[in-house]
């Protein structure tokens, strides 16, 4: 347990009998990735995010700074999709955040306009600013 966030459902602190706890909200996430492979986790509460396995580019650009294409990650959610002029062209994409803390990490790519483009659809960009390398970075 690392400041009141357990892998477990319960609550930190609770106590097996005696003086009541006090009782601190416990943070589950609702996937976790082999603790075996290397991950991308939120740098703000560190869910995971993304297997390294998933990663298809590191040669993006996001709104404060490098980011990183996947193609499938874990604890996001999604926002409403919506038009925007990106980089490369014209772009239907949703923001994403993390579920646990409900911070903005990047965007889903919904839809390319551009036939060049169609590669990103359904894929996620997420900013460096947000994560962080953990289990078997060497």
């Amino acid at each position: 347990m690392r400041d009141g966030v357990t892998n477990r459902g319960g609550v930190a602190g609770e106590s097996g009998g005696g003086a009541p706890a006090v009782k601190t909200p416990v943070k589950t996430f609702q996937a976790y990735l082999p603790p075996a492979h290397r991950t991308y986790s939120c740098i703000h509460c560190r869910a995971h995010l993304a297997s390294h396995d998933e990663l298809i580019s590191k040669s993006f650009q996001g709104s404060r700074g490098r980011a990183y294409l996947f193609n499938s990650v874990v604890n996001v959610g999604c926002g409403m999709a919506e038009e925007r002029v990106l980089l490369t062209g014209l772009h239907a994409v949703a923001d994403i955040y993390c579920e646990c803390c409900k911070t903005m990490l990047g965007w889903k790519y919904e839809h390319a306009f551009e036939s060049s483009q169609k590669y990103k659809e359904g894929k996620f960009i997420i900013e460096l600013a947000h994560m962080v390398k953990e289990n078997g970075w060497d």
